[in-house]
């Protein structure tokens, strides 16, 4: 059986950057906004000015946290606090995995 799994574009990663980018703006929070594909690579990568440099690696890992899982960082966060299903689940995948939301 072969199963067949769309991807992201870079003229659409380049979309949702633009889009993060507005946002990021809107709200005064100068942010790190990554992109990955169906596979959890990363097609795009933006860092604002003045947006923190630690969280380069984090916007990253987030976005592949998001695609490997196929759920909101916030929601698998939930299911991560002690005595839940994931419990632990951040130390998985090499430390790639992030459970917290912005």
């Amino acid at each position: 059986m072969t199963i067949k799994q769309e991807s992201v574009s870079l003229e659409d990663a380049q979309r949702v950057i633009a889009a993060g980018q507005a946002k990021a703006g809107e709200i005064g929070s100068p942010s790190n906004v990554a992109v990955v594909d169906a596979g959890g690579n990363l097609v795009s990568h933006i860092r604002m000015d003045h947006a923190w440099v630690g969280s380069v690696d984090i916007s990253i890992n987030k976005a592949f946290t998001a695609r490997a899982f196929d759920i909101a960082t916030k929601d698998l966060a939930e299911n991560a606090q002690p005595g839940k299903q994931f419990y632990g689940i951040q130390s998985s995948n090499q430390g790639r995995v992030m459970i917290f939301a912005f």
